[in-house]
Parts: C-alpha cells; structure tokens; sequence
C-alpha cells in the first residue's frame, strides 16, 4: 500500500489512544480537501483491524493488508458517494447505505478485534443519513470504530459531532507536498512542479487535479499583470481568449481556483490599505470563480473581470509588508 505522506501528529495520537485502551468509538478527520485526510483514516482503519497499533504501519504482506487492498475485509465498511449509470457520482450518501451497515453493527468481528466504518466524506450524508448515523453513535456497539473524513466538520449535525473526537489535519508543507507529487507524477518537469506546489496550498489532491492544464503559463500570465497593470489590456485578452474556447473548458475552471488563490496569495505580502484592498479584490474574485459555473457566465468575460482584480493590485509600490 502507498504509504500516506504528513500527518504524522493524528496518526500517532489515534495509536497512542488505541494502545492504552482509550480508543474513542467515533474520530471526525477534518481539514481541507485534497491534504490526504481520506488516505489516512484508510491507514488508520488498516492499522486498527490488522491490529498493528502499536508499530503504527502493516506490511503489505500482513493478509489483514491483503483483504482491505481487495476490499474484501469482513470486518471493514466504508461508504462513498455511489457512481450513477451515466458516471456521475451521486449528490450524497443515502441513508439505504447507511442502513446496510446493519449485518456489520450486529454482528462480531469475523477476524479482527474490531470492526472499522469509514465515511468519506461525512460531509456528503444526506439528512436522514446523518440521523441514521447519529444513532449507531449514540448508542456504538461493542469494538465498532467509525472514522468520518471531514472537510467542513462545523456543517455536521451537532448531535454528531458531540458523539466524537476530532483530529484537525494541516496542508502539508512544501517539502511534503514536493514529495507526494514526486511519486504521483514521476515524469513532471520541475517547472511544473513548483507551480503546482504554489498553486496547491498544502493540498496534493488540488495541485494533481491541475496538473496538465498548463498552470505554470497561466500564473507566469497573472504575475505579468500584477507586476504592469496591464494598460494595454493585452495580457487580460489573450488570457481570456485562450481560455473561452470549448476544448479548453478544463484550463479555465482551473483558473477559477488559481486567480483567487493567486490573489490571497498577494494579501499575505501586504499589509495596511494594500493588505485591505487585496482582501476586497480576493473577496471579489472569490464570489466571482465560486458562481462562474454555477450561473454559465460567459468564459471570456469572467477571466478577464478575474485578471482586472488581480491589475487593480499592480499599484501598491511601498505597501507590501517587510
């Protein structure tokens, strides 16, 4: 099995917790999306049925490791956002899945000590999921660990997440997130990598998802109208005509994601009214990328509003923070 990457701190607090017989039935793995939450509470959930808390890793050798890999462990559940006939992945987790969790809650573990339901993510359980849900933790049977992947704990029931223990996971940082993409995408220039690490923030998940869309050109694009103001408005065209086309419908919702983030990334240099008008253009373009699909804006006008944001910030000589 790939091994997980960050997160070290979580990891060993969850062994720590299941070594010393205080393993609490309920762990809400929260952070933002993309940092590796759901692959970790995989690991963890392997660790605990394999029952290898205390080494804290399970060879791939260990036949617990050869079940899960195949998905055929007796003792393991875990429920997704089911894949439609057309492809598409359902709006949520239906409470039906919820309730065939049924033979597993009463029932004995089969060959481990415990039995392990991982949610990923719980943000995605339909109402009357949740409150299914909220009941087996209520009332949790005997050696049942249920691990819910989080990516906005604060929008769960709050019934929920009273009934459990939260482990608040981190972006990685840029050595971790070198190394991840390192392994997912051996045969990247370093070029592309350095962009992606920027444009990332701590999220590999994010930074592999822009990954072949040309990410590094666009931000070499937003740097030149930072650093000019773009008079002209050449730079603000070419960018938008390059991205308004049908075939290049993926490179521009991924600068819906880089223009904001690009923009936020300007406001932690500044400080006093630069940092306050950063703040304003990024709460701008924010609104803007967030709703540019939803409302079918058209393509060229919104990267080019979108890049006028990021020129309004060209004039800030003096204001940057030291």
């Amino acid at each position: 099995m790939i091994r997980v990457v960050g997160h070290d701190a979580a990891r060993s607090a969850m062994m720590q917790a299941a070594t010393s017989g205080r393993l609490h039935h309920g762990w809400i793995l929260a952070g933002p999306p993309g940092i590796g939450k759901a692959a970790l509470a995989r690991d963890i959930a392997l660790c605990l049925l394999a029952g290898e808390e205390a080494a804290g890793t399970v060879p791939d050798t260990h036949p617990a490791a050869r079940l899960f890999e195949a998905r055929t462990h007796p003792d393991y559940a875990e429920l997704a956002r089911l894949e439609k006939d057309n492809g598409d992945l359902a709006r949520n987790i239906s409470i039906d899945q919820v309730r065939a969790l049924g033979r597993l809650l009463s029932t004995a573990p089969s060959i481990s000590r415990r039995r392990v339901i991982l949610i990923d993510s719980a943000d995605d359980l339909e109402p009357s999921a949740a409150n299914a849900l909220l009941k087996s933790l209520e009332e949790p049977p005997r050696d049942v660990i249920f691990l819910l992947v989080s990516h906005a704990p604060s929008r769960l029931l709050p019934t929920i997440r009273s009934r459990c223990r939260l482990l608040r996971l981190s972006p990685l940082d840029d050595a971790r997130m070198e190394e991840v993409l390192a392994r997912e995408a051996p045969d990247m220039s370093a070029e592309d990598r350095a962009a992606l690490i920027r444009v990332g923030e701590g999220s590999p998940g994010r930074a592999l998802a822009l990954s072949g869309l040309g990410v590094g050109e666009m931000l070499a694009a937003m740097r030149r109208i930072l650093a000019t103001g773009d008079a002209s408005n050449r730079e603000r065209l070419a960018l938008a005509k390059a991205l308004a086309t049908r075939p290049a419908r993926p490179r521009y919702e991924a600068f819906l994601v880089q223009a904001p983030a690009f923009i936020a990334g300007e406001a932690r240099k500044r400080s006093g009214p630069a940092l306050a008008a950063a703040l304003h253009a990024w709460e701008q373009a924010r609104d803007l990328a967030g709703g540019a699909v939803l409302l079918s804006l058209d393509p060229a006008a919104t990267v080019f509003e979108l890049c006028t944001h990021i020129a309004s910030l060209a004039d800030g000589e003096g204001s940057r923070a030291a």
